[in-house]
């Protein structure tokens, strides 16, 4: 038997950073939703206990430095599985771009493995696992508009009919988000208006939303790297309504309400850098 799963991106509408926990974790209160940019993950058993991992990526490990991999041996580990797997990664989403790639990768092997191997894992277990692979994995598990409190841990879905183009913008560079975070002063970082953001888009308030909309870590990020600043400024000038930086960075993203705003903001982008892509958001 062969199993597909759909991994989505996801942008950042809001990230703010409450401060730093005892247990050394940040506190994080976000609101993310998915973009139609995919990647697929193939799952089918192996008898012999074997991982096997294939990508069309030449940039993924083929090992335990993936999530995808971190994702199976994890399964296999917690709950004695003797079967092997074997994986195939069709990337499309691009890797260290703030797009959670590697997060949607992992929580589209957990959803996967519990169809292969039958093992009918509630949510809430579903949910812990992700949690050990990464922060942002158990949001992945099903994606949307959601909510996303503590450590990433907690994922509240956010029902609302907003809908816009998207146009994403990845520089030739990437940015480590453990960087980024050793980089965070609570008591000066720039904070974020997120219960305002989540009532506006509860309220399918465009305007409203455009209004509240932040990340945290932009300041961080564009100091290392100014040339995003360069790509919003240049967004917004060709008509989007907002641009923002997602996650930890470095990818941009503009919000247009029509498609030939979208199509316009991303001409202009095509010769500024060489991955653009022109998306919906699936909320």
């Amino acid at each position: 038997m062969e199993i597909m799963e759909k991994a989505p991106a996801k942008i950042n509408l809001g990230l703010d950073i409450m401060g730093k926990r005892l247990d050394g974790y940040h506190e994080l209160s976000m609101i993310m939703v998915s973009v139609d940019l995919n990647d697929y993950v193939i799952l089918s058993e192996l008898p012999d206990g074997r991982i096997e991992f294939e990508s069309n990526s030449h940039r993924m490990p083929h090992n335990h430095k993936n999530d995808v991999y971190k994702a199976v041996r994890l399964v296999k580990e917690r709950y004695g599985i003797t079967a092997g797997v074997k994986i195939r990664l069709e990337k499309t989403i691009p890797i260290c771009a703030g797009l959670g790639g590697g997060s949607s990768d992992a929580a589209a092997t957990l959803r996967a493995l519990n169809q292969l191997w039958d093992l009918r894992l509630s949510k809430e277990e579903l949910i812990d696992l992700a949690f050990e692979i990464g922060s942002d994995v158990p949001y992945c598990l099903e994606g949307g508009c959601a909510w996303i409190g503590g450590k990433g841990e907690v994922v509240e879905l956010l029902p609302t009919k907003l809908s816009s183009w998207v146009v994403l913008v990845k520089p030739k560079f990437g940015v480590s988000t453990r960087t980024i975070f050793k980089e965070i002063e609570p008591e000066t970082i720039s904070r974020v208006d997120i219960d305002g953001l989540k009532a506006a888009i509860l309220a399918d308030d465009y305007e409203g939303m455009l209004a509240s909309m932040g990340n945290s870590l932009e300041d961080i990020t564009i100091k290392k790297r100014p040339f995003i600043q360069k790509i919003k400024d240049k967004m917004l000038e060709a008509g989007a309504d907002v641009a923002l930086m997602t996650g930890s960075g470095p990818t941009v993203f503009a919000l247009c309400p029509t498609e030939k705003r979208a199509n316009r903001v991303m001409n202009s982008m095509k010769g500024f850098c060489q991955e653009v892509y022109k998306v919906r958001l699936l909320s």
